[in-house]
């Protein structure tokens, strides 16, 4: 069953991808396997949020990936297309095109990895435009059925592209609105549970962005702060089949972010950045009124689903508050030449338990810029499939 496929993708972002245990037993599997967790209130009990095109939460850039995976309060560059698009008439430069690459989960695979490309352009002085394309490619994979008869072979992969608009109200406020095209094709083909086949999904979805930024003169130097909030993946549920229960949520994702900015002087400077994002999609439970064999909480609608995430947590206002996630990065520049990023990703044991270090370096040299990040599991965890991920961005600004 393609629930199944999100419950471990969720893990870790494709945790226990493990080859064929994406696709190939699972995706076969009769829908009454959806909910194998028996939930009254989380006690303690592992009780992830799971959803369609999880890749979507991915930090695409190596800057980003370096600071923890904060972006949303950042001076703006190409890759706020995909953190927070109002940040982006206040940049400094006109125009600027990304692209950025990472094997994915490569200890468990040679040939999964995500790809994307942004840019931007200032229309004048408090208007810009953005756009920005994400590929996600998870392989060759061998589908098989429950005798274990092979079913072929399938490529499955993901991507969405997006534009956006932002304009600058006055000299301290933006705000930005995008809009986005999600297809998946997980097992396109391979026949789903009683009758039929699953086919690829498609969804549209939409972010809404505000931004704030301060500059005050400090003693010996210059302070900046910056402040985001992002609603991101406001859209439809996205199907793999005709079975009209078989509808999945987006990672609908509500962020705020903060960072401070001091400049010693014309060319060295120090950020501090904080992000907190929480998932705006159901938790899981396995209550199901109708006695359907689908859990209720899957069959909730657009707007339900999402703004009634803030309270239909099993464990009530304890377990809401485990589903929030920390980034947090720090930041040092010299003359816009040479950044050097560090920083640290929390998630509660409950939700996923991705804990992580990170860091990084920026090089740039007239136009051309050169960012990469890479990732150190922490807490303690014996595997993690993030171990050792790197993240490489090149970008042209002008």
């Amino acid at each position: 069953m393609i629930a199944k496929i999100f419950e471990m993708m969720y893990a870790g972002f494709y945790q226990p991808l493990v080859r064929g245990m994406l696709c190939i037993a699972l995706i076969l599997a009769a829908r009454t396997a959806t909910a194998q967790i028996s939930l009254g209130n989380t006690d303690g009990r592992t009780n992830a949020i799971s959803t369609a095109v999880p890749f979507l939460r991915i930090t695409p850039d190596a800057r980003s990936a370096a600071l923890g995976d904060a972006g949303m309060a950042l001076s703006p560059d190409a890759n706020a297309v995909f953190h927070n698009l109002s940040t982006l008439p206040f940049s400094r430069d006109e125009r600027s095109v990304a692209g950025s690459f990472s094997p994915w989960l490569r200890s468990m695979a040679s040939d999964v990895y995500l790809a994307n490309l942004s840019g931007y352009r200032k229309l004048d002085e408090n208007q810009a435009i953005g756009a920005g394309f994400r590929f996600f490619n998870l392989g060759s994979i061998e589908l098989t059925d429950f005798q274990g008869q092979t079913q072929g072979n399938v490529r499955p992969s993901e991507f969405s592209l997006e534009g956006g608009y932002a304009r600058r109200l006055n000299e301290h406020w933006g705000v930005g609105l995008a809009f986005r095209y999600i297809h998946s094709k997980l097992a396109s083909g391979a026949k789903a549970g009683g009758s039929g086949s699953y086919r690829a999904g498609n969804a549209f979805a939409g972010d809404l962005s505000f931004s704030y930024i301060s500059t005050t003169e400090e003693e010996e130097g210059t302070g900046t702060w910056r402040f985001g909030a992002v609603l991101s993946n406001i859209g439809t549920k996205i199907s793999y089949s005709k079975d009209v229960q078989d509808k999945y949520f987006l990672p609908a994702n509500l962020g705020i972010g903060g960072s401070y900015t001091y400049r010693f002087d014309g060319k060295n400077s120090l950020a501090l950045t904080l992000d907190i994002n929480k998932l705006m999609a159901p938790s899981p439970d396995t209550v199901d009124t109708n006695k359907d064999g689908t859990p209720d909480y899957r069959q909730k609608g657009l707007l339900s689903g999402v703004f009634g995430s803030f309270g239909d947590a099993p464990g009530g206002l304890k377990e809401e508050f485990q589903e929030l996630m920390y980034s947090s990065g720090l930041e040092y520049q010299y003359d816009h030449l040479l950044a050097i990023r560090a920083g640290y990703y929390n998630e509660h044991r409950n939700k996923g338990n991705r804990k992580y270090l990170t860091a990084g370096f920026g090089l740039k040299y007239k136009l051309a810029g050169l960012d990469f990040s890479y990732l150190v599991p922490a807490g303690g965890a014996p595997l993690n499939p993030l171990a050792n991920t790197l993240r490489i961005t090149l970008s042209v600004t002008w």
